[in-house]
C-alpha cells in the first residue's frame, strides 16, 4: 500500500542516519572515558577497544530507543509541515491510522532492544566488569608501570621501579612504601628479580635499605640489607557476591529478588516497555503548526525521552531502597505513560476539546 510503503521508506533512511551519529557520539566519549581509566590503571590499554566495544554493546538498548523515537518525530513533523497530512486526512485516513504502519516498522527494533537489554546488558557488562578485575588482580611488579608511583592490589603498598627485562621478572632502582600493623616502611634498593615459591611470588631485593617508622611512638629504625624478600603475589579474586546486579543475568535476577536486583530487573523491563511507549508518544507529539517553528516539537520530544528515562533511573533507585514494589513501579510509570499516550491520540484523532463549550443565555422576553 502507497500509504505504509511510503511511511516506511522515510523511517528507514532517518533511523539508520540518526543510530549513525548517536552511535559516533558515543563512542567517541567512551573512548575518551576508557583512555581515561586507562591512564589511572584501571583498565588495561591493550584491551581498550573491547572494554570500549563492551561498554557500547551495553548502551544500544537506549540508543535504537531514541534513533527510533527522532525518526519517527521527525518523519511525521515533516509531513505536518509539508501539509501531507492533509492529504492523508482527506484521503480518510485519521492520526490512529499511523500506528499500523509504525509497528510494522518498528516491532523488529523492539525485539531487538528487548533481547539487548534482557541478555546482551548482562553480558556486556559482566564481559567488561572481568576484564578490569582480571587487570586489577594482576601481580603487584605486574601492576608497575616504569617511571610511574602505582599501588598494590590491596591499596597497601605503593611501589616505584623500572623494569629491566621484557618479561617483567626484574627491575632496578626500586622503592616501596608499606603501611601495615601501625607502622609506616621504606625500602629502597638497587636491583629486585621475582622469584616464585609455590604458589606465592616474592621480589628478592638487592643492596638496598630498610627504614621503619612506628605510628604510635614515632620511633624510626633505618636498617640495610644485601638481600631482602619481599611478597608480591597477585590478588585474589573476588567473590560471585561481590558482582553487580548489573552484570548479573536475567534469571539469575529472578531466582534471587533482592530489592537491588528487582532494582534492576525494573530497569530492563523499562527499557523494552520505554521503547513500545515512545512510538505511541511519537505520533502525539509530532504535531506541528506549519506557520510556526520547526524545532518546537523536537525539544519537547527530547524533554519527554529525558524525563521518561530518568524516571527508570529514579524507579531504580526506589526499589533498590524498598520504597516501592517492582510490579507497582511498572504498572504506575509504564501502564501510565501508555494510558497517558494513547488517551492523547485519541484527543487528537477524534479533535476533542478540552474546554467546556459556553452557552449564551438569552434573557426571556
Amino acid at each position: 500500500m502507497l500509504f505504509h510503503s511510503s511511511v516506511r521508506k522515510e523511517l528507514a533512511r532517518s533511523f539508520g542516519a540518526t543510530l549513525v551519529v548517536l552511535i559516533t557520539i558515543v563512542m567517541t566519549m567512551t573512548l575518551i572515558r576508557t583512555l581515561s581509566q586507562a591512564s589511572r590503571g584501571s583498565v588495561n590499554p591493550q584491551e581498550i577497544l573491547m572494554v570500549m566495544g563492551y561498554t557500547v554493546l551495553g548502551y544500544l538498548p537506549p540508543l535504537l530507543t531514541m534513533s527510533l523515537f527522532i525518526a519517527i518525530v521527525g518523519t511525521l513533523s515533516r509531513m505536518w509541515r509539508d501539509s501531507e497530512m492533509v492529504i492523508w486526512f482527506g484521503a480518510g485516513r485519521g492520526l490512529s491510522s499511523f500506528l499500523k504502519p509504525l509497528l510494522a516498522f518498528a516491532w523488529p527494533i523492539l525485539v531487538v532492544i528487548a533481547v539487548l537489554a534482557l541478555a546482551v546488558w548482562p553480558w556486556a557488562n559482566e564481559q567488561a566488569q572481568g576484564l578490569r578485575d582480571r587487570y586489577g588482580s594482576r601481580g603487584d611488579l605486574e601492576r608497575v608501570a616504569p617511571g610511574q608511583f602505582q599501588e598494590s592490589a590491596n591499596g597497601a603498598r605503593v611501589f616505584f621501579l623500572d623494569k629491566d627485562t621484557p618479561d617483567n621478572r626484574s627491575g632496578k632502582n626500586i622503592f616501596i612504601s608499606t603501611v601495615e600493623r601501625g607502622k609506616e616502611t621504606v625500602t629502597s634498593a638497587r636491583t629486585g628479580r621475582i622469584i616464585t615459591q609455590g604458589d606465592s611470588q616474592f621480589l628478592l631485593l638487592s643492596d638496598g635499605q630498610r627504614i621503619e617508622r612506628t605510628a604510635d611512638d614515632g620511633e624510626l629504625q633505618v636498617s640495610e640489607f644485601a638481600e631482602l624478600g619481599n611478597r608480591v603475589g597477585a590478588a585474589s579474586p573476588g567473590s560471585r557476591d561481590s558482582v553487580p546486579a548489573r552484570a548479573r543475568s536475567t534469571l539469575a535476577l529472578l531466582r534471587e529478588p533482592t530489592p537491588a536486583n528487582q532494582g534492576e530487573l525494573a530497569w530492563r523491563l523499562g527499557l523494552a516497555l520505554a521503547a513500545f511507549n515512545f512510538v505511541v508518544i511519537a505520533i502525539t507529539v509530532s504535531s506541528v503548526n506549519p506557520r510556526a517553528g520547526r524545532s518546537g516539537n523536537l525539544l519537547f520530544a527530547l524533554f519527554a525521552f529525558i524525563v521518561y528515562y530518568n524516571l527508570l533511573n529514579l524507579g531504580q533507585s526506589w526499589i533498590g531502597t524498598g520504597r516501592i514494589g517492582l510490579h507497582v513501579f511498572v504498572l504506575a510509570l509504564h501502564g501510565g505513560v501508555l494510558a497517558l499516550g494513547l488517551l492523547w491520540l485519541g484527543k487528537q484523532h477524534n479533535n476533542w476539546s478540552w474546554k467546556p463549550r459556553l452557552r449564551r443565555m438569552e434573557a426571556a422576553p
